[in-house]
Order: structure tokens, then sequence, then C-alpha cells
């Protein structure tokens, strides 16, 4: 049998029957039927009460395919080629399917994903472990029933989701967040990332640059140095002057 059959199979079925003089095993190929089905048809004990669909007029069949099906009853009826090309469904993917076992699990792997990944939305969240956004409410806002028995689980850990997922839902919240957004540019200070240590001095940490431009060389030195005892002597002599 071919792969494509025509649309409404038993009612294309009754409109050749009444309309054709093709076999039963010719209708009954080209519509995915039994032959005795197709029999019973002709018979009046199938497919009672059912309108004949005109095949050739919803272009699934043509005139001439049908000719030369009843000049040879061992010709197979092939079906016509649509001549619009249609668009490729697009599945939207829902809320992941949970199995009954571990559906208690998922208020404590939504707490996790939460408190972990805050960045996620709840649609990711959705995702992940087939929730309900109320229920994502609920615990955000301890408005949950079991809030207080709550405890953060990885859902990978549970079997909820696989390691793969959640990354590239991370990924993905990491492409839609500025980069820094919410975050620190600087470290923290000593004393608040350490508890109980109070405020330390502040240390200046001179460049290299600056390192540099403070050192002397030793003829440099020398010079300071001769320069500082000529004011000594200059000194000593005024001193001596005074006194006499």
């Amino acid at each position: 049998m071919s792969d494509r059959k025509p649309l409404m199979p038993k009612a294309t079925a009754v409109w050749l029957v009444e309309n054709t003089s093709l076999s039963f095993a010719q209708i009954a190929e080209f519509c995915g039927l039994h032959p005795l089905e197709v029999k019973g048809i002709a018979d009046g004990d199938v497919a009672q009460g059912i309108k004949g669909h005109d095949p050739v007029t919803n272009s699934q069949i043509t005139r001439e395919e049908i000719a030369r099906g009843e000049r040879n009853d061992k010709h197979i009826l092939r079906i016509a080629e649509s001549k619009v090309a249609a668009p490729p469904v697009k599945t939207k993917r829902g809320p992941r399917y949970t199995p009954v076992s571990r559906r208690h699990d998922r208020p404590n792997a939504v707490l996790w994903l939460l408190k972990s990944h805050p960045e996620l939305k709840d649609a990711q969240v959705m995702r992940l472990v087939g929730t309900t956004k109320p229920t994502i409410a609920a615990i955000r806002e301890r408005n949950h029933w079991n809030s207080r028995n709550l405890i953060p689980q990885d859902p990978v850990t549970l079997g909820l989701c696989s390691q793969t997922d959640l990354d590239a839902e991370v990924k993905k919240s990491a492409k839609r967040v500025p980069a820094g957004e919410g975050q620190s540019a600087t470290l923290m200070p000593v004393e608040q990332s350490v508890p109980g240590l109070g405020p330390q001095p502040t240390v200046e940490l001179m460049s290299p640059k600056a390192k540099e431009a403070t050192e002397e060389t030793a003829e440099e030195e020398d010079a300071r140095m001769l320069a500082t005892l000529k004011g000594m002597v200059k000194a000593d002599e005024a001193t001596g002057d005074d006194e006499k």
C-alpha cells in the first residue's frame, strides 16, 4: 500500500463504489481499507449514512487515473501530487510530563530553581519540571499549602529534567539578562565579606610606574648627600661667625 492516502477514506470509497467500475481491491488499496470492508460498503452493510466524497473534485486523483484503473483491474491507483506545498507544522513544546511517582517532588524542585536560578522565567520553570504558573507563584510568595515542609532539591537529581535541558534554559536566560546586571562591579569590603571583622585601614598601593619614579640612581643619591653636607658646612660657618 502507498503511504499517502486520501482524506476521508471511507467517504472516498463510498463515492468510488457508486461512481466507478473499479474493483474492490483497487478501491481498498487506494483508500487504505480491507477489500471485505469495501465489499461491505457496496452491499450497504458498512458506512451506512456516510455521504460519498469526490476525490476528483478535491484533486486527490485524476479522472485519467480512474480510467486507467477501470481498463486494467491490476492497475494500482496513485494519489495525485498536491500542487500546493503545505508548510511544516511546528509543534509547540508544552510543559514536561512528570510521572505520578515524582509529582510530589515538583514543589521542592521549583523552590530550588527559584533560589538557584532566579533569572529563569516562569515558563522555563514550567517546561523543566512540568508544573503550573499558580504553583510557582504560590511557592515564590510562600502561599503554598506545604510551604513549611518544602526543601530545595535539584530537579536533575530528582529525575524531573535532564542536566542538558537545565543548562540550555540557564544559558538562554543568560543571553536575555545583560552582563553584570544586578551584580556589583567591585569586590565587597572585607568587613562585609568576613563576619565579625571590623573596619580595616585603607592601604594605598603604589603603581609600578609611580614606584619607578620615586626610586633614585646611585649618582642621584651621591649628589643629594653632597648637597646635604654642603648645607651643613655652610650652617656651621654661619654659626661660627655669629659667635665671633
